[in-house]
């Protein structure tokens, strides 16, 4: 395979792991490493568990409970956000999520648009870096821009 169709994945993966978003996410997943085992690999290979390509999403089925894996994910996924937020507007932001099995609550059904959410979070995962990037930064920019409107309202 030539440089350059590597090159634009390549770039493309470095860009990702540049952004703030994803510098909050990498530490957090490494500070989770107690035994010392994810050392020695790069923050892509430390990200790769995010990466679920079309392909990998068709093989699991459409309903299912997720695994704790999963379910970790997920809350670094939220944790990294809140991180990232308090890093821009200087404001504690803690994620509130809380997964159980669906057969243990109705919240799923009774919440508008969450059925999908709670359907699908066994899918928890993202194309590629980029777009764990992208899916990451795109609230966390909201989010600022919202604590900059209301600078008054959100220190009280």
């Amino acid at each position: 395979m030539s440089d350059a169709a590597v090159s634009p994945a390549v770039n493309e993966d470095d860009a990702a792991l540049a952004t703030p978003f994803v510098k909050c996410l990498v530490p957090l997943i490494r500070a989770q490493d107690s035994c010392g085992s994810w050392e020695s690999k790069s923050d892509a290979e430390l990200l790769a568990d995010f990466i679920v390509t079309r392909k990998q999403r068709r093989a699991i089925p459409v309903i299912g409970d997720p695994d704790p894996d999963v379910l970790w994910r997920l809350h670094m996924f939220y944790t990294a956000m809140g991180l990232a937020i308090e890093e821009h507007s200087g404001l504690v932001t803690p994620p509130m999520t809380k997964m159980k099995p669906m057969g243990a609550s109705d919240d799923c059904v009774l919440r508008p648009g969450g059925w999908s959410l709670c359907r699908d979070i066994h899918r928890f995962g993202f194309e590629t870096l980029r777009k764990l990037a992208e899916a990451g930064t795109k609230p966390v920019d909201d989010a600022t821009a919202a604590t900059e409107a209301g600078s008054g309202v959100a220190p009280a």
